[in-house]
C-alpha cells in the first residue's frame, strides 16, 4: 500500500465524460480518459484490505489491490502484467463492465469506493499508448485444432486461452466483422468499434484465425467441425429476445431493442438500410418498454437520431438510491441506476404495465398502460396487482421492446446437433463445460443465460482450461 492514508486524502473522481450538448451530435465515444496523476490519485484510494471483498465481486478474479498499489507507485508494465493474467479484454471491460467489484469495495461501507473500473482502463490505455501491448506468439505449438463459435467476450476469451496454450484455433462468427454483441449490441458512443478491431488484429498476430459471415448449422453444416476440429467450443449467446405478446403487437412500428441496436452500428459503419427496413427516431415520439441497460441505450440512440420526445418505462418498482436490508454490503445491490443516456434527456417511470398496443392504418400510436404494485402473498412472494383507475395511454411513434432474452437461438446449430438443454433453455453441460455432444462445448450467455460481460469473459477462461485438460490430459491454463 503506496499511500496508507490515500482513501482519507482524496475523493473518488467519477468518470468524466463529454458535454451533453456535444456528444448528442454524434456518435463518438463519450468517455474522457484521466491524466496519469488523475490515475495515481484515484488509485491511492485502494486501502490493500486484509480481505479485500472485491476479489468476490469479480468473476475473473482480477488483481486489484495489487494493480492499484503498482498504478500510484508509477509501475505501470507490472500493473499491466497482472491485468493480464486475469483479464482478456480490459479495454473493453474498462468501459462497459458495471464494475460488481466496486460494490464489494470495503473502502464502500462507509465512503465513495475505489474507481476499480477507470482504474483499470487506465492501466491497458496506458500501455497502448506507450506501445508495451505486442502480440505474445506461442513458442510452440500442440498440434490440436479448435473452433470456437461465436466472436463475442466469451469466444474472444476462450479462443484468446487456448492460444496462448499452442493450440490451432479458428473462431466462427456469423455476421460480418469480428466481435459478437459487443459490435453490434453496444452503440458506438459507449464502446467504438476501433477499440475491438485494434484487439482483434493483436489476437490475429497471434495465430487465432477469424471466419466471418459463417452461420454454422444455418450456412455451413455442424459435421464439418467435428471432422475437421479436433475440439469445438460454443459461445453463440443467447440471443432470442423476449415478447410482449398483448394486443396490437402486431402493428407496425414496434421493434426489438437488439434490431434497433445492431441496424444502428451498421448505419454508423456505412451500411445503406432499404427504406422500408429502416429503424429510426428521427422527430418521432419514442417509447422503450424495459428499464435495463440495453433499453437506456437504446434512449441513447434515439437522442442522436433527433427524437421528438422519449419515454422509458419498466414495470418493476423504482429501486432504491442506495442499499436496503435485501442487499446488504458486499452484495451487488439492485439500486436505481441512472446512464449517461438518461443525463442527455428524456422521461422514465416505473410499476407500468403496458396492456395493449393501439394504431391507426395499421401503424402504432399509442400504448394502453396501467400503474402495478407489488405485495407478497402468504408464500411471501411477490404478487403483481393492477391499481383500480390508473388506466392512463402514451403517444408513440416507435415502441422498442428492451425486456431481454429468453435463451439460445434454437435454429440451426443447437437443433443440429440436437443437444441437451436445461430447463431455461440454455445449452447443459457437465462441470467441464462438456455439452452432451462429446469434445463439443459451450459456455458464456449460451450456457449460463444473459448476464455481465465479466461473467462471459470468465466461462470462456474456464471453458479454455477443461477444454485444454480434455485434449491434453492435463492443462497449464488458470481455471479463472
Amino acid at each position: 500500500m503506496g499511500d496508507l492514508k490515500g482513501f482519507l486524502k482524496i475523493k473518488r473522481q467519477p468518470a468524466r465524460f463529454r458535454p451533453v450538448c456535444e456528444r448528442v451530435k454524434d456518435f463518438a465515444e463519450i468517455l474522457q480518459l484521466r491524466s496519469e496523476a488523475e490515475d495515481k490519485e484515484q488509485s491511492s484510494r485502494c486501502m490493500d484490505c486484509g480481505t479485500p471483498f472485491c476479489h468476490c465481486g469479480c468473476p475473473i478474479g482480477n488483481y486489484i489491490p495489487e494493480w492499484n498499489d503498482l498504478v500510484f507507485a508509477g509501475r505501470w508494465e507490472k500493473a499491466l502484467s497482472l491485468l493480464r493474467e486475469t483479464n482478456n479484454l480490459p479495454e473493453i471491460t474498462g468501459r462497459i463492465c458495471p464494475a460488481p467489484c466496486e460494490y464489494a469495495c470495503v473502502l464502500g461501507i462507509n465512503d465513495d469506493p475505489v474507481t476499480i473500473r477507470e482504474d483499470e482502463l487506465a492501466i491497458i490505455e496506458h500501455a497502448f499508448g506507450k506501445g508495451l501491448i505486442k502480440p505474445r506468439i506461442p513458442q510452440k505449438r500442440t498440434g490440436k485444432k479448435i473452433a470456437v463459435v461465436g466472436s463475442g467476450p466469451a469466444g474472444l476469451s476462450c479462443a484468446d486461452q487456448l492460444n496462448s496454450a499452442g493450440h490451432k484455433v479458428v473462431v466462427f462468427e456469423r455476421d460480418d466483422a469480428v466481435g459478437g454483441i459487443l459490435r453490434y449490441g453496444i452503440p458506438e458512443f459507449k464502446l467504438e468499434k476501433e477499440i475491438i478491431q485494434r484487439r482483434v488484429r493483436i489476437l490475429q498476430k497471434e495465430g487465432i484465425e477469424f471466419k466471418v459471415n459463417a452461420n454454422i448449422g444455418i450456412d455451413a453444416k455442424t459435421k464439418d467441425l467435428t471432422r475437421e476440429f479436433d475440439a469445438v467450443c460454443l459461445a453463440c449467446g443467447s440471443r432470442s429476445p423476449r415478447d410482449l405478446n398483448i394486443p396490437g403487437r402486431e402493428l407496425s412500428g414496434i421493434q426489438f431493442a437488439m434490431d434497433y441496436l445492431i441496424q444502428s452500428n451498421k448505419r454508423i459503419g456505412g451500411v445503406k438500410i432499404p427504406a422500408d427496413k429502416l429503424i429510426d427516431a428521427k422527430g418521432k415520439r419514442v417509447v422503450v418498454i424495459g428499464g435495463g441497460d440495453t433499453g437506456a441505450d437504446c434512449v441513447g440512440v434515439a437522442h442522436r437520431q433527433g427524437a421528438a420526445c422519449i419515454m422509458q418505462i419498466e414495470i418493476l418498482p423504482k429501486p432504491a438510491t442506495c442499499r436496503t436490508q435485501d442487499y446488504p454490503w458486499p452484495k451487488y445491490p439492485l439500486l436505481l441506476k441512472s446512464s449517461t443516456s438518461h443525463e442527455e434527456g428524456g422521461k422514465r417511470d416505473w410499476s407500468i404495465l403496458t396492456k395493449k398496443f393501439i394504431g391507426s392504418a395499421g401503424r402504432v400510436n399509442k400504448l394502453s398502460c396501467v400503474k402495478v404494485e407489488f405485495n407478497k402473498d402468504a408464500a411471501g412472494c411477490s404478487l403483481m396487482q393492477e391499481i383500480a383507475g390508473s388506466e392512463f395511454e402514451i403517444e408513440a411513434d416507435l415502441v422498442i421492446l428492451a425486456l431481454g432474452f429468453l435463451h439460445p437461438e434454437k435454429k440451426g446449430l443447437l437443433q443440429e446437433w440436437k443437444l441437451e438443454l436445461d430447463q431455461r433453455g440454455n445449452v447443459k453441460t457437465d462441470a467441464k463445460f462438456m455439452t452432451s455432444k462429446k469434445s463439443v462445448f459451450a459456455c458464456g450467455d449460451m450456457h449460463r443465460g444473459q448476464s455481465l460481460i465479466v461473467w462471459a469473459i470468465a466461462e470462456g477462461r474456464r471453458a479454455a482450461h477443461a477444454i485444454d485438460e480434455y485434449l491434453m490430459g492435463y492443462s497449464s491454463l488458470p481455471k479463472l
